[in-house]
């Protein structure tokens, strides 16, 4: 009963953090989320998911523009009158925090070279970086490269299933969101925190993050035919780059 009171908080601060549709949800650059790669890979790269429970998917995809566009993104927009570099530190720490999960996920990947890459920039960027406000890592060459256990899954051979789109959450699938809920709640920086801590950590990460971008969701939202189906592939081919590389 223990492991789930404290991971209850976790699970909590990880669906508000992801209120921005999936494109923003996980802090991931935009150019690459936008990526429609035609090689082939570990994974079929096209945008075709299983998506028998699209009425329901489109719902919550709804609910979830209007709490972006009603709550999250007036709030970014809000911290833009904060000076840019100190909201690029904070981005920075955020990541910083991620890290570690990173490199485990990695290493079950048996991706060795990234698994020390991650490392290295969490052990780097903590001490020489200030706690993760500065990034000299990538200044000596150890450039963020990010994992999760969702990709190791796909790395495993498991498929995506079924196409989710949660509150809160955004683009998911039967595997990604039980990875996305281990990637956090296993995530050893959390280990000795207090879960009002991580809570805390979680709900100012996304609208940080959202006030270094440039609207871009709105961009493409309003732009595509049927953004709905616009933004699942995007976040399939995304995901099956991942998983591929």
């Amino acid at each position: 009963m223990a492991l789930h009171i404290r991971t209850l908080p976790i699970l909590c601060a990880l669906l508000l953090s992801g209120a921005a549709p999936a494109v923003l949800a996980q802090d991931q650059d935009d150019d690459d989320f936008f990526v429609f790669d035609d090689d082939d890979g570990a994974e079929n790269t096209t945008s075709t998911i299983a998506d028998p429970l699209e009425g329901f998917n489109r719902v919550m995809f709804t609910v979830n523009d209007k709490l972006y566009r009603g709550v999250l993104k007036p709030v970014a927009r809000g911290l833009r009158i904060l000076p840019e570099p100190m909201r690029i530190g904070a981005a920075n720490f955020f990541a910083n925090l991620r890290t570690p999960m990173s490199a485990i996920s990695a290493l079950l990947q048996g991706d060795l070279r990234n698994a020390g890459s991650e490392t290295g920039r969490f052990l780097l960027n903590t001490t020489v970086g200030v706690l993760g406000l500065l990034d000299p890592a990538t200044e000596v060459g150890l450039v963020k490269d990010e994992h999760d256990l969702g990709q190791t899954l796909g790395k495993w051979g498991v498929g995506h299933g079924a196409y989710l789109v949660l509150p809160f959450v955004g683009s998911s699938s039967l595997r990604e969101f039980p990875g996305m809920i281990a990637t956090s709640a296993l995530n050893p920086v959390y280990g000795n925190a207090h879960s009002d801590t991580i809570l805390a950590a979680n709900l100012v990460s996304a609208p940080v993050s959202l006030s270094l971008d440039k609207d871009t969701y709105e961009a493409f939202y309003d732009s595509a035919l049927d953004p709905y189906v616009f933004f699942r592939s995007a976040w399939v081919q995304n995901r099956a780059g991942r998983v591929a590389k």
